[in-house]
């Protein structure tokens, strides 16, 4: 019977010359720590710290890549563990590896093999003659302390983790592990998306809770973006190092301040636009800049993902299901009032993300390598996968180089696959560099040094607080 194992060369260039130069290179970051900056870790699985419940729990229904590539043949969501009426974890984990088919080629099976492999121990192939035998012995894995949230953390070699929370968020969590010890290691990032999409239909209901989180009325816009001051503040007391935007367009054109109050006073009326509230969601790009020049946080924009691509997807399941679908995006002139105004500007770190290759090279790296202020992110969402992480070093590196990125992110809700995303990204990075070298582009020495700093440098110095 096949085993499930992973070679020890997987994903390194076939030729055997970049192959051993690969080899040398991974071995310098292998065993770095793991800064990881941008995620979706729920903060209070790591300050509650509770055993995890069984396989499909963990592997299967909170991971939008797994459950919507089997989705996408045929198989409802509620036989994934989704929605109402979902199926018992037994059954999902037997859909699930009576799918395994599915996932050849796709980074969700490098993932996947990567945590059942070095997470769980395990060398069963999934199938569905051998799914109750596997949902079996990760379960009692699983019961074991030594698989508790915090003891994997400290085995995943994780240094800091940033979670991503709503301005309403009380970081009750984050205080609790802070409590204990933990408030460096795991902290919070805003993100204002609910609260500056003023057509969205929780809006008035949101900016009602801001005021009473702020302590701040927000019954008029200057005290709205008060309120958010004082929000920021409080994520900074908590540790926090960024903010994250999730913003369909790039837009930061910014709005005179009667408009803006005029757009304001509409949206809680009930009357807003969606060409205004358009507009004041790129006004609102434009103001966090602003805000970040003033407190030092590190600004993050994922702009081109058309959400929620499914209106009775998204009524029956809840957002974050798979139907997220990107759009083609536009950066130099969406960006320039932002860069005009603080491209320049000692306190502002902006880092940009896209889901649209053919920027790369146009838009993105030409940006990163002239204005101080931007970094370019790491492929992001359907682009971390072995071959979109290659085309990216290559599309933006000679533009770009590599001190104008800002490292790996895992952006994950599924904590076991930490180590996976950021495993593939290194070796990766390996490859690409150990090509430069076989081509005489750069010497072994400075390969070494240029992946330990992707790996770990970087990120560590990009996300730094400012000094005082």
């Amino acid at each position: 019977m096949p085993q499930l194992h992973l070679d020890p060369d997987r994903t390194f260039p076939p030729d055997p010359v970049t192959r051993q130069l690969a080899r040398t290179v991974y071995a310098a970051t292998r065993d770095l720590p793991l800064v990881c900056m941008h995620g979706h870790v729920d903060a209070a699985l790591l300050a509650d710290d509770p055993p995890f419940g069984d396989p499909a729990a963990l592997l299967i229904t909170p991971d939008h890549y797994v459950t919507r590539l089997v989705h996408s043949a045929g198989v409802p969501l509620e036989a994934l563990g989704v929605g109402a009426g979902a199926a018992a974890s037994r059954a999902v984990w037997r859909t699930f590896c009576a799918n395994w088919r599915l996932f050849r080629g796709t980074p969700s099976r490098y993932w996947l093999t990567h945590e059942l492999v070095e997470v769980f121990g395990v060398d069963t192939v999934p199938s569905a003659q051998t799914a109750d035998r596997l949902y079996d012995e990760l379960s009692a894995r699983l019961a074991r302390p030594e698989f508790r949230p915090r003891a994997l953390f400290e085995r995943f070699g994780i240094e800091v983790l940033a979670t991503t929370d709503s301005p309403l968020d009380d970081l009750g969590a984050h205080a609790r592990l802070a409590a204990d010890g933990w408030g460096e290691r795991v902290i919070p990032t805003f993100r204002p998306d609910a609260l500056v999409h003023l057509d969205r239909p929780s809006w008035t209901a949101d900016v009602a809770a801001l005021a009473k989180r702020a302590d701040t009325p927000t019954d008029d816009y200057d005290g709205y973006l008060e309120a958010l001051r004082a929000r920021r503040r409080a994520f900074i007391a908590a540790g926090a190092l960024a903010t994250d935007h999730g913003h369909e367009s790039a837009d930061t054109t910014p709005l005179g301040d009667a408009d803006a109050r005029r757009i304001y006073a509409a949206a809680l009326a009930g009357r807003v636009t969606a060409a205004e509230a358009a507009a004041f969601a790129g006004h609102m790009l434009y103001q966090m800049a602003a805000m970040s020049c003033e407190d030092g946080l590190v600004m993050q924009l994922h702009p081109g993902v058309l959400r929620d691509h499914h209106d009775e997807a998204h009524r029956r399941y809840g957002p974050d299901r798979g139907f997220d679908i990107p759009v083609a995006a536009e950066f130099t002139r969406s960006l320039r009032p932002l860069l005009q105004a603080f491209g320049r500007h000692p306190a502002l770190r902006l880092i940009l993300f896209t889901v649209d290759e053919t920027v790369y090279s146009r838009e993105l790296a030409p940006l990163a390598g002239v204005y101080p202020a931007v970094r370019l992110g790491a492929p992001w969402w359907f682009l971390d996968s072995p071959e979109g992480l290659r085309r990216f070093r290559s599309a933006v590196t000679e533009t770009a180089g590599f001190y104008n990125t800002a490292g790996f992110v895992d952006d994950t809700r599924a904590f076991a696959s930490i180590p996976a995303r950021h495993d593939l990204a290194r070796r990766i990075d390996a490859g690409h560099l150990a090509d430069l070298v076989a081509r005489h582009h750069l010497d072994l020495d400075e390969a070494v040094e240029t992946a330990v700093d992707l790996a770990y440098t970087i990120p560590k110095q990009v996300y730094a607080r400012p000094a005082a």
